[in-house]
């Protein structure tokens, strides 16, 4: 059967496009390689009803697109952890410490801080998050770590020190395998006063579970969701596309808008699309990451006055609380090799010793825990978009661009937010090919 469009992926970018289409008037397919919806987000229910998060949580107020949709779904919006009282805490070999400043900060270490980062958020403002190839100095920019950049600018060894931890915290890879342009430009896609400011970013969640977000998407498009169904080869030609299955089956339609992320679509044998194109999709990367679960019966971290937050320098990159007594982490790029390095029998344990070193022995007996291997998942390949030093040029401005009969979309064809990236792309790749017929 041919349809209109045929869409690559039911994650959030692929079921957002989709709604879209149907919702004008098309006749859309999905095709999922998974047995379920969601991609890189996923959630269970514990036994006494809490849902637990194993993919995506959070967004901030600037991520419009996800929002957006969250509203239109009639899903709630709710403070997210950084409503949560209490101080952040920091393990690094020397120690486990609390609050702010960080334990191995001096006075002028603290000052030194306040001062690039006001030089960070400056230099941000001259960056067009849409088109940061037009910045003047775009290649030199791009071709600087944000670690070198640092450096250059008089921050101390303290300070690089505190922005490597926070950048491993978010598991987008080392500030010394950064993109200074890159940075740049998520600074400028969601602004704030300072650097990655919590409340901006990450502020807000859905009540409901953000795989509802999902959910509720692929309830309405019903049958024109298909699972199970890996893609191994597209052709794309104006006005009959082909789409082949790994079940041999082939499908035909007049577009195909991928929304597959940048590692598992390197696998799909592509023609009839430019090689400008393709070279330039398949020039991103994705930051290897993992993200591991512990649900507890209560929130005990906070009786010693923590509020559940916390940037590491051990196997894990960060913790935070994703709902009542349930820690999330997240396991960085740099120490990727050394989780799967750990026999699986004992991962389980050697992840909760981190997070006892956090917050005590009761860490150690949490009721579940769910590990997500993102990196090496062979549907995802990968967490975030990371941008190493070049990247953004190698990559250049036809990131994010349709080349009709094919459109992409995704977390990866964004810049600033991984949910609201899928959202704001997929929405857009199907406004684009609606308004082409």
């Amino acid at each position: 059967m041919n349809h209109d469009v045929i869409v690559l992926g039911a994650g959030l970018a692929g079921l957002s496009a989709a709604r879209d289409l149907a919702a004008g008037g098309a006749d859309v397919l999905v095709v999922e390689a998974r047995d379920r919806v969601g991609g890189r987000v996923e959630q269970r229910t514990l036994p006494d009803g809490r849902l637990v998060q194993l993919g995506g949580e959070v967004v901030g107020r600037a991520h419009s697109s996800y929002l957006g949709l969250v509203a239109e779904l009639g899903l709630t919006l709710v403070p997210s952890y950084v409503a949560e009282p209490g101080r952040i805490s920091r393990a690094v070999p020397e120690g486990v410490g609390a609050g702010d400043p960080p334990q191995w900060f001096t006075v002028d270490d603290a000052r030194c801080h306040d001062d690039v980062t006001a030089l960070f958020v400056t230099a941000a403002r001259s960056v067009r998050p849409e088109d940061p190839w037009s910045h003047p100095r775009a290649a030199e920019l791009d071709g600087l770590s944000v670690g070198a950049w640092l450096r250059s600018s008089g921050a101390t060894p303290a300070v690089v020190r505190l922005w490597e931890i926070g950048a491993l915290g978010l598991a987008a890879g080392s500030v010394e395998r950064t993109s200074l342009l890159a940075a740049l430009r998520k600074q400028a896609a969601v602004p704030s006063e300072g650097h990655y400011d919590y409340e901006d970013w990450e502020g807000l969640r859905v009540a409901e579970g953000s795989a509802t977000v999902a959910l509720r998407m692929a309830r309405e498009l019903g049958p024109r969701v298909r699972t199970g169904s890996p893609v191994v080869a597209l052709v794309a030609r104006p006005g009959k596309c082909r789409v082949e299955l790994a079940s041999g089956e082939a499908l035909t339609a007049s577009a195909v808008i991928s929304a597959l992320p940048v590692g598992p679509l390197r696998s799909v044998s592509i023609s009839g699309v430019s090689d400008r194109r393709l070279a330039s999709l398949r020039a991103q990367r994705q930051a290897v990451a993992a993200k591991f679960v512990a649900a507890y019966d209560r929130a005990f971290w906070r009786e010693a006055d923590l509020n559940g937050l916390s940037e590491c320098e051990g196997v894990l990159g960060s913790t935070w609380p994703q709902t009542e007594g349930v820690l999330s982490a997240l396991i960085p790029p740099e120490r990727y090799g050394v989780l799967l390095g750990m026999p699986p029998a004992v991962r389980r344990a050697e992840l909760l010793a981190d997070v006892a070193r956090l917050y005590g022995e009761q860490a150690r007996e949490p009721l579940t825990t769910d590990l997500r291997l993102w990196g090496t998942d062979p549907w995802t390949q990968g967490y975030v978009t990371q941008w190493a030093p070049g990247d953004v040029t190698a990559v250049g401005p036809l990131h994010g661009s349709h080349e009709p009969p094919f459109y992409v979309c995704g977390s990866d064809q964004w810049v600033a937010g991984y949910m609201e990236g899928a959202v704001r792309t997929g929405r857009a790749a199907a406004k684009e090919a609606l308004r082409r017929g």
